[in-house]
């Protein structure tokens, strides 16, 4: 609490202050201008790969100005983070109070496990508040757009299962990705997709050396800022319908602080998909179906539909441990993503396909006891990852003990459940 504080006291605002853009070759530049009174400066940028100049003159300039201004607000978390400003200072677009009144729920929502983890009491009187300095008014995109899918790919099962499901039902549809890894560039070969549409998002390098320094870090809802580049490549490449792949599971938090359930996923909820649909269409786009494919479906009920497409088996990964620290294998083994994944396939697929995707038999990982405790016991704190609810972890683990049972040899990790 005295870090939060006395950062609080010398920077007292974080100031939104202009947005820049331009074509440079097949590419549209998007820069930000961000400062934090006194002295802290940050010019993160966003590259859209290769647009079609006369699609952005087509969309109108105001509707541009004002898509690319919501993409610098959503970039806003991840730099006030660092002092937790009292004070945002909007002076780089307009924002009516009802708008103000979103953008302060979602920071809220959305960082609570960086609330947590820091032991930052939000409630606080005057904890933050957001100002708009400007007059215009925002001009939406209400122009139609066509009746065609982009699905967000990153790299694991979820939006495989998507994109084949949408393949089936013989949509037109293509990817989206921000930043993709060599496994999300593999998935989209498997998967037929020839012209992806591609975003690359830079953080200002400021803002890794203040995280050197002890400033204030921790988690973002990522899947909130996904949302808002969806929106405006759907909207730069002409297609109408927005394709998720959160699922049932991500409405589970993770822990209980100051009286609030605190969700590790919530950019990934059913709540926050409700408000961000009624925000872009209000002030956004119009026309634009955003939606979450799998959201009626739980985690094991997406592996079951996973399994049908063997094609993806030596691709995918679902550790955002090797991503994060670039980890030349696919799996950790030692993250609580890797055992509840491999738990919700070990079901439905052979001994021998498991070790071939996994390398390993996670069962037999005594070390990793503790955690699937924390994915299944009612007391014990749920991991902040992507994982699913507590009873259906357990209910992976049962089904997986059923079928070990079968083969005669119960692995260590099932003895325990």
């Amino acid at each position: 609490m005295k870090k939060l504080n006395f950062l609080r006291e010398k920077y007292p605002q974080f100031v939104y202050d202009n947005y820049f853009y331009r074509v440079s070759g097949k590419n549209l530049e998007i820069f930000f201008i961000f400062r934090i009174n006194p002295g802290i400066y940050f010019k993160p940028k966003i590259v859209i790969e290769n647009i079609d100049k006369k699609r952005v003159i087509r969309i109108g300039d105001r509707e541009l100005n004002n898509l690319i201004f919501h993409l610098g607000l959503m970039e806003i978390p991840s730099y006030w983070k660092t002092t937790c400003s009292p004070e945002i200072i909007i002076k780089a677009g307009p924002l009516n109070k009802e708008q103000i009144n979103w953008w302060k729920d979602l920071i809220i929502q959305g960082m609570g496990q960086f609330f947590y983890e820091n032991k930052i009491n939000w409630r606080s009187p005057n904890f933050l508040k957001i100002k708009s300095r400007s007059n215009e008014i925002c001009k939406r995109f209400d122009k139609g757009l066509k009746n065609r899918y982009l699905v967000p790919v990153g790299w694991g099962k979820d939006s495989i299962v998507t994109l084949e499901s949408l393949k089936k039902q013989k949509k037109e549809i293509n990817s989206f990705s921000v930043n993709p890894t060599k496994i999300t560039k593999k998935t989209l070969m498997v998967a037929g997709i020839k012209k992806p549409i591609i975003v690359k998002r830079t953080l200002d390098y400021s803002l890794l050396e203040l995280n050197k320094k002890g400033y204030l870090n921790g988690h973002t809802p990522f899947t909130a800022v996904l949302s808002f580049l969806a929106v405006f490549s759907a909207v730069l490449f002409d297609y109408k319908n927005i394709a998720f792949s959160n699922e049932k599971s991500a409405d589970e938090g993770n822990v209980k602080y100051l009286g609030k359930i605190i969700n590790h996923q919530y950019a990934k909820s059913s709540r926050f998909e409700k408000k961000f649909k009624e925000y872009c269409k209000k002030y956004l786009a119009k026309n634009i179906n955003y939606f979450s494919y799998l959201r009626p479906y739980t985690e094991l009920e997406i592996s079951k539909r996973f399994v049908k497409y063997p094609q993806y088996f030596s691709i995918f990964s679902s550790c955002n441990v090797v991503v994060a620290k670039k980890l030349k294998k696919k799996w950790c083994g030692k993250c609580p993503k890797c055992l509840f994944v491999y738990a919700t396939l070990y079901p439905f697929l052979e001994k021998k396909q498991i070790l071939k995707i996994f390398g390993e038999d996670f069962f037999e990982k005594k070390e990793l006891l503790p955690l699937m405790k924390s994915l299944t016991e009612p007391k014990k704190r749920k991991p902040f990852e992507c994982v699913g609810k507590k009873k259906e972890s357990k209910m992976a683990f049962e089904l997986s003990l059923k079928k070990a049972r079968k083969s005669g040899k119960i692995p260590y990790l099932l003895k325990n459940v």
